[in-house]
């Protein structure tokens, strides 16, 4: 290093035992600047720390005017400085002065200083603050300087997230990286968590930053490289995915990634500026990520979840840790934070213990979010970089009714919270109070109540709600969760058990709704251009007859002795329906001549959701036995908008006059042959939408458990024949200057309805 005292290693050795004195943050500081000017010859050497408040403000320096320290302050993209912190990037100029962001602080007195190297402090590609350097000699500094520097930022990185420095500031100036934060994501599941992080992939935590020993530490980095790729050649050479589909293409992705000489040379080269093998691999997953994090190309954004699971692969290769996550040790009021997760490993935490999830990945209608309905686990998605903003044990508030997080909540925060958390708890005891109340109107008109479930632990959601029965059994969640493809006889237990629980009550399966974005992990992912519309439900169940028969086959037995209803999902014809209907025959026919006992009755219905079945409903209407709304595949089907893209997703309203409409129709034409109808999409589980719904002639509704209480006081108080004179005109209107939605919530104002 051009100048250097010793070189990087010598000045991470004594970095080390500054970091060890007993002395205060500020003097800690003040040593640390005076150590990397002298090992880097240079005149200036200052820090700089992001604060809460978004600016920057000069904690140290050597070589500066020390009075400047803790009194000059910038804005976050301010100067040179600004600059680095804002994109995350080092910038290196043999004349500062020349450089159009440059920015003259004459409290610093570095007018006399030409050359410039600044470097981002980072964590976790989080920026907390910038390191610089400056000499009065017009030069350019070595890529070996660059890289001392950045690595010595890494170790100042710690120091500031570990929040030493936060004494030293007065309220609403701290260092920003133990900040409170407010972050907007999607709202997946409602309710409101208060509890402290848990990883679902927890943070390898480095406790050596400095190596003893290079060559040892190269070493190390590469017996664990040959390791990772050996154990990615296996999986794809002889594991579960040798077949192909979207588990192969990660995996592919990781081979690719763990293969490249560029990631490899760029660990080696940080090993050789006197890290431990841990911690150049944290060091330059932590540069690409807050290069990444900037990027706004979709494909470069998900390459860097590729680049984050193999560096994390890596780490626990080097520290021998386990790639599983440790869930035995789930503290009270945990609430996780994780980059996407199946159903099946949410399933697997203790829920007693689990208050709130959050996901960057995961939509209203992902599969771990319906099973955080089910379970009742607030969640909130759709939150970028969530496992980089929160430490583990960080406190935080997950309010899954408007999608908002809180990471490090101030106090004023926590205590406006935890009372909206006793007021939902006080409505909650007013719903239970109605536990028992029939569901009738104002006017007398009764609507059923019934729940959405598909796992074993919905189904004390029958009692806690009060509902009528189960209106959508959703049996592809079993299937979802499993390992392997469940055997009929572990289909045959689930029915059953169902059943059992539901006692009198009417339970309505759905036969199995696979295909599209629900993809089996052990099944073959068929690749298509536009899977919603493809490949999938009753289309599936049809060309593959033995998959379907498998699962009728354990469903009648499951109800025999009892009244058994099963619909089926994505129909599009009547022919198809047909189709189905007939292996139904055929299996009561199968079981019959092997003696097993049958179901009392076999109610067989359809859903509507495809649009195509609005133009036959007189001919499915003389086929099957009730119906069943899938009101979101339909409406998004209506507005070919897919409802899981958020570029697209607010490009409809589902209380829309073209929705309400072909609703109506639907409704009108089942009481015409008086055959039942219920709708059970997620209209159904919002008051409004539940008020518009009966308004146009509903009297049954299937909703998520938690929508129970909520739709059924304000049904209550409800008049229906008034909803439906009022709703009436406005669907007819061609245009409507108002939103039909707004008019609602002030009908419903004006009425002293709660929605």
């Amino acid at each position: 290093m051009r100048g250097a005292l010793g070189g990087p290693r010598v000045l991470l050795r004594r970095l080390r035992e500054v970091m060890a004195e007993p002395v205060s943050a500020q003097e800690r500081l003040d040593k640390i600047v005076v150590l990397i000017a002298a090992n880097m010859v240079a005149e200036v050497c200052s820090v700089y720390v992001l604060r809460v408040d978004s600016t920057l403000e000069l904690y140290a320096t050597e070589g500066l005017n020390r009075d400047a320290v803790h009194r000059t302050v910038m804005a976050a993209d301010e100067g040179l400085v600004g600059l680095v912190a804002s994109q995350a990037s080092a910038i290196n100029l043999s004349n500062a002065q020349a450089h159009p962001a440059f920015s003259y602080r004459p409290e610093t007195g570095e007018e006399i200083y030409h050359s410039f190297l600044g470097v981002p402090i980072l964590r976790a590609g989080n920026t907390l603050g910038v390191l610089v350097v400056q000499n009065r000699a017009r030069r350019t500094y070595s890529e070996e300087e660059v890289e001392a520097l950045q690595t010595t930022a890494m170790v100042l990185a710690e120091m500031i997230a570990s929040g030493e420095l936060s004494a030293l500031a007065p309220p609403g100036a701290e260092p920003a990286a133990r900040r409170s934060l407010h972050v907007k994501g999607n709202a997946l599941s409602d309710g409101i968590a208060l509890g402290h992080v848990v990883l679902h992939v927890p943070r390898v935590v480095i406790t050596n930053y400095i190596a003893d020993n290079i060559p040892k530490e190269l070493t190390h980095l590469e017996a664990a490289i040959e390791s990772l790729r050996a154990s990615l050649d296996e999986l794809l050479e002889h594991g579960d995915v040798v077949e192909g589909g979207e588990h192969r293409d990660v995996l592919e992705a990781y081979r690719m990634f763990a293969y490249d000489r560029g990631w490899f040379h760029k660990l080696e080269e940080a090993v050789m500026t006197g890290l431990t093998a841990e911690a150049a691999v944290e060091r330059v997953q932590s540069d690409t990520r807050a290069r990444m994090l900037r990027q706004t190309d979709p494909f470069l954004r998900e390459r860097l979840h590729d680049l984050d699971d193999l560096a994390n692969r890596l780490m626990r290769q080097l520290t021998g840790r386990n790639h599983a996550p440790a869930r035995e040790s789930l503290p009270e009021n945990a609430v996780l934070i994780a980059r996407s997760m199946g159903p099946a490993a949410l399933l697997d935490y203790d829920r007693k213990r689990l208050r709130g999830l959050v996901l960057e990945e995961a939509g209203p209608h992902s599969h771990v979010t319906i099973v955080a309905r089910a379970l009742g686990i607030p969640a909130v998605g759709g939150v970028d970089n969530a496992a980089g903003l929160a430490d583990p044990g960080d406190a935080i508030i997950v309010d899954g009714s408007t999608g908002d997080l809180h990471i490090r909540p101030l106090p004023d925060m926590e205590a406006a919270y935890a009372e909206r958390v006793r007021l939902r708890a006080r409505r909650q005891l007013q719903y239970q109070a109605l536990l028992d109340k029939p569901c009738v109107t104002k006017d007398g008109e009764e609507v059923e109540l019934l729940i959405n479930a598909g796992l074993s632990v919905d189904l004390p959601h029958l009692a806690d709600t009060g509902a009528a029965g189960i209106g959508l059994f959703r049996t592809e969640l079993q299937f979802m969760v499993a390992p392997n493809f469940p055997r009929s006889s572990e289909q045959y237990a689930l029915y059953r058990s169902v059943l059992d629980a539901a006692g009198s009550k009417p339970v309505t399966f759905r036969t199995l709704d696979i295909g599209g974005d629900k993809v089996l992990p052990y099944m073959r992912n068929i690749e298509e251009e536009n899977p919603a519309l493809g490949w999938r439900a009753i289309r599936l169940g049809l060309d593959r007859p033995g998959l379907l028969r498998t699962q009728l086959r354990a469903l009648l037995r499951a109800g025999a002795g009892r009244a058994l209803k099963v619909m089926f999902p994505m129909v599009a014809t009547v022919q198809e329906f047909d189709q189905a209907k007939e292996l139904v025959e055929r299996e009561l026919t199968h079981l019959r001549r092997h003696g097993h006992k049958l179901p009392e009755e076999v109610e067989v219905g359809s859903m509507v959701e495809v649009p195509s079945l609005l133009y036959q409903l007189d001919e499915l209407l003389e086929r099957v036995d009730f119906l069943s709304v899938g009101s979101n595949d339909l409406v998004q089907f209506l507005y070919a908008v897919d409802r899981g893209n958020p570029r697209v997703s607010n490009r409809f309203d589902p209380l829309s006059a073209p929705v309400l409409r072909a609703l109506r129709d639907i409704v009108d034409k089942c009481r015409a042959y008086d055959k039942p109808v219920t709708l059970c999409g997620e209209l159904a589980s919002q008051p409004i939408g539940a008020l518009a719904l009966v308004g146009i002639g509903y009297r049954s509704l299937s909703l998520t458990p938690s929508a129970v209480g909520p739709v059924k006081a304000m049904l209550l108080e409800l008049d229906s024949r008034k909803t439906a004179a009022f709703l009436a005109p406005q669907i007819e209107k061609s245009f409507c200057a108002v939103p039909i939605r707004a008019q609602l919530e002030k009908f419903a104002a004006d009425n002293g309805l709660q929605i």
